[in-house]
Formats: structure tokens, C-alpha cells, sequence
């Protein structure tokens, strides 16, 4: 049990710890706020005017502040493979870069649920500000005239067209992030969550509108203090609710003014840090790639052989591909299956073909089925459209050698990033402190180990040449026997 306990505390207390302190920071951010604009003197007479609605709304505006900086972040991959790489970050710690995914999506359903929460609270702020409409002070109000019907006010201001438009926005990114979606029509995802860019630009127009405003002067007209033109039983009677005496008098009329935004002090760092980023990748994969060689395997899967001058990988990374002939603004994700080398610059992918992108550029890439497709010479070779990579960028896959006994675990394509890691042990296996891989290979079809089936025989011998043969303990497991057992039939009625 006390050993459980330890392996569970080592290999997930930190993802656990840093999600209490996210929580805690949060629930910290909105308590604060919220008290601040609940007792705040500053706010007496704002919030004696919308009631509980100006606190939460407030209060979620900060949470909504914090995630909206986080959640780029883990989305900058060339400074999470930088940080990967470095010697200074330890094991735990780059577990912890690997969940970079998990807490951007964290952040994102943060940001949705506190969405609904900020908007639900302005809805009442609209309807008590029409309703409350104040006389006494006009500079708090954002209605004309009590009784202005709210749909009026969110179509007549900048807080309420942004905020419209703010919601529209997310509810197109937050609902074409389902699994579904992304699973069915990979294209609908990539274009609605560029949205981003347009997000964050009302975002910062949203704020600028000053709605909601503060008392200036609480010093020399303290909030709910005695004023000349009000009755004295008038005041007895405010003061009596609020447990005061009539010891206060007023110096002067109160002074209002909106904030100033602080939405682009949260914001700023993390986006310049994304757009920097971004532009560092896209002059990094401004080149195109030299397409070496492309291959047809079974099982609807092509390999892509390139080269591209100083690129360099490790194994377990993984690029990202952008054809434009296909699509100028799709990228899509592959692993290396084979990374440069001291003899060899070329690296690869093996993709399979699934999807309206991948199709296309199968067609591009090889001709069709009644044409030979046998691998021509470089010079005799058949034009390929441009190809740019974008990378490499780290994975989980890359700590295979930082340990003396790994265990490697693929279904299908997925075997992928361990390919690469066999490639490496092919050329040298001793360098490492590697001493011994476990790896299960698990596919529906006989034909699929045969992506791999010389990679895995040549790496087989070698260590038996080298008297290592349990270096690599190889398990091939087929999902579906039906099919195999129909194959083996038809090659038995075929020999007869």
C-alpha cells in the first residue's frame, strides 16, 4: 500500500499539485474581488445600485483575466521543446510540460464557465441599471432614462456589442473542440480556433468602454454622508439601515470614473510571447523540404522521406506539415519515424490516409492505383508539390532513453514515435542508458506489421550478432482473427 501510495505521489502528485495551486489561485481571485466590490467604499454607491450582480461580475472578470493569460501558454511549443531539452529541467518537471495540453484545456472550460457566469451577472447589471435608475448621481448610470429596455443598452454601448460578439466567438471555439467535431471534420476545429486572434483583439476593445465606475473622492464626500439638499429624516432613515449615525456630512458632490483596463496588463505578456513564437516558426519553416522518396505501405499508409537543411531532431518528436496545394492555413501533426542522423540528413513520417487532407495529399504524392509506383531514381523523379515543416516539437516519447527499463505500448499507427526510437538504436544502442525495451505492438490487421517488419528484423539480428538478444523484447499482438483466419483459407484453396 505505502509503495502504491509513493508511485502514485511520484508519477502524479505534481500534476495534482499544480492543479490545487490553479484552483486555489482562482478561487483566491475571485473571493478577493469579490469582497472588494462588495465592502469596497469606493463602490457603496455602484453597488447599492446593482445589488450582488456587480460583484460576481467583477469577480469572474478576474478569474477570466488569469485563465485568458494562461491559456496560451502550453500552447507555446517550440519554448515547451526548448525548456524539454535543457538540463535544467528535471524528469518530474518535464511530465509536467507534457500535460501542457491537458491544462490548456483546463483553462479553456475555465474560461467558458466563468464566461457564463460574467454574462449572467451583466444581464441583471443591465436590468437594475434601467430599473435603479439613479437621479441623484446620472454619472453612475449607463441607461438614458429609467425604464430603457436592456436590449437597447447592449446594442447602443461598446461593452454590450463586444460582449456579444466575445460570446459568439467562444461559443463557435468552445463547441467545435468537442471530440466529435474534431474526430469527424478535423478542418471545422483548425479554423474556429483561430479565432483566438479576433477574440483577444474585442477583447481588449471590450474593456475600454468604462461601464462600470468608482468613487473618487471618498475622503471628502464619504459614501452615504449627510448631504445639504437631503432631509434629515431622509438620512436617519439611510442611516438606520446601515446601523451609521449622522456624524457624517458631505464636502462635496461624489466624484465618479470608470477604471482604467487592466485586461491588457494580464493579456500582453502571454500573447507577445505567442506571437513571438509564432513568428520565429514560421520564418524557421519558411523553406521548403526536398522530398526524397515516398513510399505506398498497406493498410492506407504512405511514407514520406525529406531533407531539409539544419534540421535537426530527436526521437519521439514530432513536426507539423503544411502543403499548400492542398491547404494554405491547415497543418496537420506527424511524428518522425526515422530523425537525422550523423550519415544520414533524411527524416520521415508515416501517415495514414484518413480524411479529406490526407487524401489529397496522397493523390499529389503518389499516382493513382493502375500506374506503377515503383521509387524512380532522384533525377528521373516525378515532381512532388511544396512541402513546409514546421519543427520539431517535443513528446512524452523522448524520456524512452532516460531510463534502464522502458516500456513501449502502440495500437496500430500509434507505433510511430517508438519507430524512431528504433531507428536511433539501430545506429547505436550502447550510448544510451537504455538496457533493456519492452515493446507491444497491438494491430487489426497481419498486413500492418509490415510498415515496420524489416526495421524490426535488421534491429532483431543485430543485437544477436552483438549477443544482446534481450535487449528488445518484441510482443505482436492481432486484435482481429477472423480476417486472418479467412486469408490463411483462401491461401490454402489457392495452393491446392
Amino acid at each position: 500500500m505505502a509503495l502504491s501510495i509513493q508511485s502514485w505521489v511520484a508519477n502524479e502528485g505534481g500534476k495534482h499539485l499544480v492543479l490545487i495551486m490553479w484552483l486555489g489561485v482562482n478561487t483566491w481571485l475571485f473571493l478577493r474581488t469579490f469582497m472588494t466590490y462588495c465592502s469596497g467604499q469606493q463602490y457603496f454607491y455602484l453597488h447599492k445600485m446593482l445589488g450582488l450582480g456587480l460583484c460576481v461580475s467583477r469577480a469572474s472578470a478576474s478569474v477570466l483575466n488569469l485563465n485568458c493569460n494562461l491559456v496560451l501558454l502550453p500552447m507555446c511549443r517550440s519554448l515547451l521543446t526548448y525548456l524539454r531539452g535543457t538540463h535544467v529541467v528535471n524528469r518530474k518537471a518535464r511530465r509536467l510540460l507534457d500535460k501542457g495540453k491537458t491544462f490548456h484545456v483546463a483553462c479553456g472550460v475555465a474560461i467558458c464557465v466563468f464566461s457564463v457566469v460574467h454574462v449572467s451577472a451583466h444581464l441583471a447589471n443591465l436590468v437594475n441599471f434601467s430599473v435603479r435608475y439613479s437621479e441623484e448621481f446620472p454619472a453612475l448610470n449607463v441607461a438614458r432614462y429609467r425604464g430603457e429596455d436592456p436590449r437597447i443598452i447592449i446594442l447602443t454601448t461598446v461593452p454590450g456589442v463586444t460582449g456579444v460578439l466575445l460570446v459568439l466567438v467562444l461559443f463557435l471555439m468552445f463547441t467545435a473542440s468537442s471530440y466529435c467535431i474534431r474526430v469527424c471534420n478535423y478542418e471545422i476545429f483548425w479554423y474556429t480556433h483561430n479565432l483566438f486572434i479576433v477574440f483577444y483583439l474585442i477583447l481588449l476593445v471590450h474593456v475600454i468602454g468604462g461601464a462600470l465606475k468608482f468613487q473618487t473622492n471618498v475622503e471628502a464626500h464619504p459614501p452615504g454622508c449627510f448631504r445639504a439638499n437631503q432631509t434629515s429624516s431622509e438620512h436617519q432613515g439611510e442611516g438606520l439601515e446601515r446601523g451609521e449615525g449622522l456624524e457624517k456630512s458631505c464636502g462635496e458632490e461624489a466624484h465618479f470614473q470608470p477604471h482604467q483596463p487592466q485586461t491588457w496588463l494580464w493579456i500582453s505578456g502571454p500573447l507577445c510571447l505567442y506571437c513571438a513564437e509564432r513568428l520565429y516558426r514560421y520564418i524557421r519553416s519558411s523553406d521548403p523540404v526536398t522530398i526524397v522518396t515516398v513510399l505506398r505501405h498497406p493498410c492506407d499508409v504512405i511514407e514520406v522521406r525529406m531533407l531539409k537543411r539544419e534540421f535537426n531532431a530527436r526521437p519521439g518528436q514530432y513536426v507539423v506539415l503544411n502543403c499548400p496545394t492542398v491547404s494554405s492555413f491547415e497543418n496537420h501533426p506527424f511524428t518522425l519515424t526515422a530523425c537525422p542522423t550523423e550519415k544520414s540528413g533524411v527524416f520521415g513520417v508515416h501517415l495514414r490516409v484518413v480524411g479529406d487532407w490526407t487524401e489529397r495529399f496522397t493523390e499529389l504524392l503518389l499516382p493513382g492505383p493502375g500506374v506503377a509506383s515503383e521509387i524512380l531514381p532522384m533525377v528521373q523523379q516525378r515532381t512532388y508539390p511544396k512541402l513546409y515543416v514546421d519543427g520539431p516539437f517535443g513528446s512524452p516519447s523522448e524520456d524512452v532513453f532516460n531510463y534502464e527499463v522502458s516500456l513501449c505500448v502502440a495500437g496500430g499507427i500509434g507505433v510511430t514515435p517508438f519507430a524512431c526510437v528504433l531507428h536511433t538504436l539501430l545506429d547505436s544502442w550502447r550510448t544510451f542508458r537504455l538496457r533493456r525495451l519492452y515493446f507491444v505492438w497491438v494491430c487489426r490487421e497481419l498486413q500492418s506489421f509490415y510498415w515496420f517488419a524489416e526495421l524490426l528484423c535488421t534491429l532483431h539480428h543485430k543485437l544477436w550478432q552483438e549477443n544482446r538478444p534481450d535487449y528488445l523484447n518484441l510482443h505482436l499482438f492481432i486484435s482481429q482473427t477472423d480476417r486472418l483466419q479467412v486469408s490463411q483459407m483462401q491461401s490454402h484453396i489457392t495452393r491446392a
